[in-house]
């Protein structure tokens, strides 16, 4: 495998063909309508939330600014599957070139690996705030924060330079037909004609270093700030730690779940049709998901929403 591979590949002259989600659906053009909305959704939700965190100086804290990532995140890898897909159905076409394909995984892979660091960060920031709030704002300073944030972004992109070239190395003299909506690495492997094995049980390694070690981060994390919620006198307290707290657990699981489902679950449990589902759950719903959870659970943020909207002033003048 090497980059003669790669040309070999991408001068064959054949793109492959992203049968998606439409191919399946019985009413195709009302799914793409739908999916469509909730792109603008996630879109409109996610900037919103950036932009009242950026501009509400009472929102200028460490978790709202790994929120802000979060939602950057979120904005960017749902871009990079959904317009190809909906100008695809509209345009009644479904070829994606080599090097395309490659770019989109790749981007891909960098925006959530990087989102798999940046929740366990954030774990990180909501046991500092609990457990140790006297030395929070010294332990979670700006440095810090922004040392965190672009430590994330890099490993998520380590894991994007690493299995895109592997992936698309390989020789694919089989159907060019990708059986999912975007080119992500198990439906692209499946297309190789030469034996993936070793490579595949590399892959399997790299996610399991991928989602096991934030997981234990955030399993650590959470274990003892339950133990400092139990301990806590004040109920006022208890129910603010565990609102904040279970809108990030929320995230985690919707998150890590599907992840582990696509990534670790032995080939036996995959079939097209469902790895398209999961993919679909965790790659399109849950980042317009993740500015609602944020947000409606929050009263930080929708005061600040109240404030930009100026919600409050005309409230109280139709009470005078």
């Amino acid at each position: 495998m090497d980059n003669t591979m790669w040309l070999a590949n991408h001068t064959g002259g054949a793109d492959f063909f992203l049968l998606g989600l439409f191919s399946q659906s019985k009413h195709p053009a009302l799914l793409c309508v739908t999916i469509f909305v909730i792109f603008l959704m996630a879109l409109t939700g996610n900037a919103i939330l950036i932009l009242l965190i950026h501009s509400n100086a009472h929102l200028h804290t460490p978790m709202y600014f790994f929120v802000s990532q979060l939602s950057l995140m979120d904005m960017m890898y749902i871009s990079v599957t959904v317009p190809k897909m909906v100008m695809d159905q509209v345009m009644g076409a479904k070829s994606i070139s080599v090097p395309g394909c490659g770019i989109q995984m790749f981007l891909y892979l960098t925006l959530v690996g990087s989102e798999f660091f940046l929740l366990a960060a954030m774990a990180c920031d909501r046991y500092m705030a609990i457990c140790h709030p006297l030395h929070y704002p010294v332990l979670m300073n700006h440095r810090v924060c922004l040392l965190l944030a672009s430590g994330c972004w890099f490993l998520g992109s380590v894991d994007g330079f690493m299995l895109t070239p592997i992936t698309m190395t390989f020789p694919f003299c089989r159907s060019r037909k990708i059986h999912h909506f975007f080119c992500e690495v198990p439906a692209v492997m499946k297309l190789s004609c030469s034996d993936t094995s070793l490579i595949e049980t590399l892959i399997y390694l790299c996610c399991v270093l991928m989602l096991l070690t934030p997981v234990t981060v955030i399993s650590s994390s959470y274990s003892f700030i339950l133990l400092t919620i139990h301990r806590m006198n004040s109920a006022e307290g208890r129910k603010k730690a565990f609102t904040t707290c279970s809108s990030h657990m929320t995230v985690v699981i919707l998150f890590y779940g599907a992840a582990i489902y696509t990534y670790m679950m032995p080939s036996s449990y995959h079939t097209p049709e469902k790895d398209m589902v999961v993919s679909f759950l965790y790659s399109i719903l849950t980042p317009v998901l993740n500015p609602l959870i944020y947000s409606l659970r929050n009263k930080d943020v929708t005061g600040a929403l109240k404030k930009m909207l100026n919600v409050e002033p005309a409230f109280q003048e139709n009470i005078k």
